[in-house]
């Protein structure tokens, strides 16, 4: 496995509710990484290819700085050309597969999975995480439908690799995830929408860890 377990525990998605300007996003990246958060993926759907590329540089170098995992949303052209340590691709985007051959054998390849079937799709194309959600209804991704408990237990029992769950997870929710096999959480708003990010993250960390 590429990637600690214990690195899933508190899995961070950045979020721009509450940051004006890529300085003050990372302000809140690093201020996740010492509440606890083990691993950030950065996520920015609207903006330009070229400032995305230079917000990732920075945001490599500073996970990197801070021993937290980086990974980058959906654009394997970026992971590659900044060195993140991984990706994370939904059903829509990129097949992992293929991710694999951009980006080598020694990065984390990331993948949503919403079904069984597509948990052990992404598995076989040699996944080494999966996100699986929604876990409850969120704001951060208009789309997304929460899943059954029983779909998550069946995800998580049908594959040799970490399960992490995502979408609306708060520090008053996250206990009804308890005893489905997850690795660990995701937390966008409950991190990003705070305006204190470390003190959210030290507090979502220990309910991660009782899943």
């Amino acid at each position: 496995m590429r990637i600690e377990a214990e690195k899933l525990r508190l899995y961070a998605v950045t979020d721009r509710v509450r940051a004006r300007s890529s300085v003050e996003l990372l302000d809140q990246v690093a201020a996740a990484i010492e509440g606890g958060a083990g691993v950030v993926q950065l996520r920015e759907k609207t903006l330009p290819y070229a400032e995305f590329l230079a917000e990732a540089r920075e945001f490599v170098a500073l996970c990197r700085s801070m021993g937290a995992v980086s990974i980058i949303n959906d654009s394997v052209e970026i992971a590659a050309e900044t060195g993140a340590d991984g990706v994370h691709v939904g059903q829509e985007d990129m097949a992992a597969a293929r991710a694999r051959e951009i980006l080598g054998r020694d990065k984390i390849i990331g993948v949503s999975a919403h079904t069984v079937a597509e948990a052990v799709a992404a598995y076989e194309m040699g996944a080494d995480y999966l996100g699986t959600g929604a876990a409850f209804a969120t704001g951060t991704k208009a789309d997304a439908r929460p899943i059954e408990r029983e779909e998550i237990r069946a995800i998580t029992a049908a594959v040799k690799i970490p399960v992490v769950a995502i979408g609306g997870i708060t520090r008053a929710n996250v206990a009804g995830l308890a005893s489905l096999g997850l690795a660990g959480a995701a937390g966008a708003s409950a991190l990003f929408a705070e305006e204190d990010v470390r003190a959210a993250a030290r507090e979502l960390l220990p309910l991660c860890r009782a899943l």
